[in-house]
Parts: C-alpha cells; sequence; structure tokens
C-alpha cells in the first residue's frame, strides 16, 4: 500500500503522511473509508508504530483524518482533504522557492519556470475549468 524510500531525505512518517494522501488523492482511499490501524501500516511498511502513529497524527491535525475512539481512522469528506491537499501543495512551493532563493535562484528565474509550468502542462486547463 504505502512505499518507503529509506534513501530518501524526507522523513519516513513523512513519507507516510504523504503516501496516505497520495493514496485520496488516487480514489484507492475513498472518503469516510477506515484507514489501516497503526499496526497492520506498520509492519506492512517495516517501521516502528510510534513513526506511523506520528503519521496518523498529523493527518488528524491537518484534517486528512478522523479518529473515533475504539473505532479506527476514517478518511476525512472530500471537501476537508482537499484543503489539506492545497496547504500541503502551498507549503511544498513555499519550501522549493525559498530553497532556490538561498542558492541564487533569481524571483525572475522562478516566476519563469512557473509560468513555463504552466504553459507546458495541461494542469492549467484543468485549473481554469473549476
Amino acid at each position: 500500500m504505502l512505499y518507503i524510500d529509506y534513501k530518501s531525505g524526507l522523513p519516513i512518517y513523512e513519507q507516510v503522511y504523504n503516501g496516505i494522501l497520495q493514496l485520496a488523492s488516487l480514489g484507492v482511499l475513498k472518503p469516510g473509508a477506515q484507514l489501516p490501524s497503526v499496526r497492520s501500516v506498520a509492519s506492512e511498511a517495516g517501521v516502528n508504530p510510534n513513526t506511523v502513529q506520528k503519521a496518523y497524527a498529523m493527518l488528524e491535525r491537518d484534517g486528512a483524518i478522523v479518529s473515533v475512539p475504539g473505532r479506527g481512522s476514517f478518511l476525512a469528506e472530500q471537501k476537508d482533504l482537499m484543503n489539506v491537499r492545497k496547504k500541503s501543495a502551498l507549503e511544498a512551493l513555499q519550501g522549493s522557492v525559498s530553497a532556490a532563493l538561498q542558492i541564487g535562484v533569481t524571483e525572475e528565474e522562478i516566476l519563469r519556470t512557473v509560468k513555463a509550468c504552466f504553459e507546458k502542462g495541461d494542469f492549467g486547463k484543468e485549473r481554469d475549468a473549476k
């Protein structure tokens, strides 16, 4: 279900967090669906249960999942999930821009690159249709 890249610089709990959001965005996990238990995800991914618990806690904090004591964790409704994904994407973009600025990439180069992404991808068309 989740792929963990141990050579990645990204902490494992963030990989679990992102993996669950990705599964939701791909439709593998549907809004309202019960997530696998922390122990089963940890066992399947070969990681410590505390690591998965940290990812689940972050997902709950951000509104992507809802935990019901004694019943488990469930994927949030679509509207809430989209807000989480949007927030996560914007934070990633801010981090990338900050990293680029720190190594000397100019504002003009960043803006030109972003504009080129919209010009060559069909995602701009989807965005305009909404």
